[in-house]
């Protein structure tokens, strides 16, 4: 529930922008992100996440970006900004050999299966899950930025398949290998 959470600002950016416009819900979205922040730095038992600071800085970069230049941006073209830095965020996660999953784990895992091989291949597979998810989000914001001729309800459905399949992969990966483990040779 922890990495769902962490999703929070994206849904009020989506949310907000609508009613507010992108400057205000980027802001909102940025403020969320660092008061998720501020919380896990100050709880006693919670970790500091790479997806919630990057996520301050992807949404408080396009906030002062958007007011420096007064840009009146359609909600699509933020979201494919904002979904390219998550998928960006999320693969350098991997590359530096931190997937962004690890602190919500091992808020949910036993400290002593955290430097498991075990535990840091789970990570790996279900954040390499998540940017494969985050691509195919990229790919739906392009194609309906860029071919308006394509009904908007199949970029929806994409970008719905894409998040609910990262979902129920993330739920249903750890719970396949402990049985895999658990199985007798």
């Amino acid at each position: 529930m922890g990495m769902l959470l962490a999703f929070a600002p994206f849904i009020a950016y989506a949310v907000l922008q609508r009613t507010l416009g992108a400057l205000p819900a980027l802001t909102i979205a940025a403020l969320i992100s660092l008061a998720f922040t501020a919380r896990d730095a100050f709880t006693p038992g919670r970790h500091v996440k790479a997806l919630e600071i990057g996520s301050a800085v992807l949404f408080g970069g396009l906030a002062l970006f958007t007011w420096l230049t007064k840009a009146d941006w359609p909600i699509l073209q933020v979201r494919l900004w904002v979904d390219a830095g998550l998928m960006l965020l999320v693969i350098l996660t991997l590359v530096i050999r931190e997937p962004f999953t690890l602190p919500y784990a091992r808020e949910q895992v036993p400290q002593e299966h955290w430097n498991s091989p075990q535990f840091l291949h789970v990570n790996n597979v279900i954040t390499a899950g998540w940017a494969v998810a985050f691509a195919v989000l990229v790919l739906a914001d392009l194609l309906m930025l860029y071919l308006p001729d394509v009904p908007l309800w199949v970029g929806v459905a994409v970008t719905l398949a894409a998040l609910g399949g990262a979902i129920q992969f993330t739920k249903w990966y750890p719970e396949r290998v402990r049985n895999r483990a658990a199985r007798p040779l």
